[in-house]
C-alpha cells in the first residue's frame, strides 16, 4: 500500500500524464461531470489499449480500473515488474474466464467504491473490433446497483487510430475523451437481472450519445488469445 501511495502519484503527474499530453495532445470536456468526491463509475466505449490508461491519467482522480489476469502472473523479471506496475497504478487483476472469477473481480471493483473511491470500466468488455459501439455487459450496472454509485459515461476518440488492433506501442496522434453528466440508478426495483439489464442499455445509449458512434445490438466478439 506505502508504494502505491508513492508509485501513483510519480506515474501519473511526473512519468505518463506529461508523455500523454505531449503524444496524445488530448480534448478533453466534461470533466466537471466527475464528483470531486465520493464513489463514481466512469463507464467508457473501448477502442484501444490505450483507453484503460488515458482515462485514469485525465480525471484529477485516482482511478482504479480492470486488468488482465496475465499482466499480474508473468514470470522472470520482466513478469514481475509488470505485476508490480499494475498493481502500483490502481488496476484490480480479472480472469476473464468466468464463473467465480468473475465475481471475485466485481467483489473488488465494488470495495474501491463503497470506499469513496473512483472505477472505471469499458462495459463492452473488449475492444470493438471495428469502431463501433457494441452492446453493453452488465458489470457496470450491477456495481451501481450494489453500491448506489452514479455512472458517468465517457467516450474515447481516436486511440483507436493511435493505437490500432496488433500494435504495442502508439504513435503521436490526437485522441478526446467526453465525460457526460452523471446517472443515477438508485431505488430501481424489479428483478435483479432485468433491472441490470435496462441500466447497461441505458449506460450504452449514453455513451453513443457521447461518442457518435455506431451502435451494434449484440456483444463484439473477443479476440483469440
Amino acid at each position: 500500500m506505502d508504494s502505491e501511495r508513492v508509485i501513483y502519484p510519480l506515474t501519473k503527474y511526473v512519468v505518463l500524464g506529461p508523455l500523454l499530453r505531449v503524444a496524445f495532445r488530448p480534448r478533453v470536456s466534461g470533466l466537471e461531470n466527475v464528483p470531486r468526491t465520493g464513489p463514481v463509475i466512469l463507464a467508457a466505449n473501448h477502442l484501444a489499449v490505450l483507453d484503460s490508461f488515458v482515462v485514469p491519467l485525465t480525471v484529477p482522480r485516482r482511478v482504479h480500473f480492470l486488468g488482465k489476469q496475465e499482466y499480474f502472473t508473468g514470470s522472470g523479471r520482466r513478469g514481475r515488474a509488470t505485476a508490480a506496475f499494475f498493481r502500483s497504478v490502481g488496476a484490480i487483476a480479472v480472469d476473464r474466464s468466468g464463473g467465480r472469477a468473475a465475481f471475485d473481480a466485481l467483489d473488488a471493483s465494488a470495495a474501491v467504491l463503497e470506499r469513496g473511491g473512483v472505477f472505471a470500466i469499458h462495459p463492452e468488455g473488449t475492444r470493438s473490433p471495428d469502431g463501433r459501439l457494441y452492446r453493453g455487459r452488465t458489470g457496470a450496472a450491477r456495481l451501481a446497483m450494489r453500491t448506489g454509485a452514479p455512472v458517468v459515461p465517457v467516450a474515447i476518440e481516436g486511440t483507436d487510430r493511435v493505437q490500432p488492433r496488433g500494435r504495442a506501442v502508439p504513435r503521436p496522434g490526437r485522441i478526446s475523451l467526453r465525460f457526460g453528466e452523471a446517472l443515477e440508478f438508485s431505488g430501481r426495483g424489479g428483478p435483479p437481472g432485468r433491472v441490470a439489464r435496462e441500466i447497461t442499455d441505458e449506460i450504452m445509449q449514453a455513451i453513443h450519445k457521447l461518442s457518435g458512434q455506431e451502435y451494434v445490438h449484440e456483444y463484439a466478439p473477443r479476440p483469440d488469445m
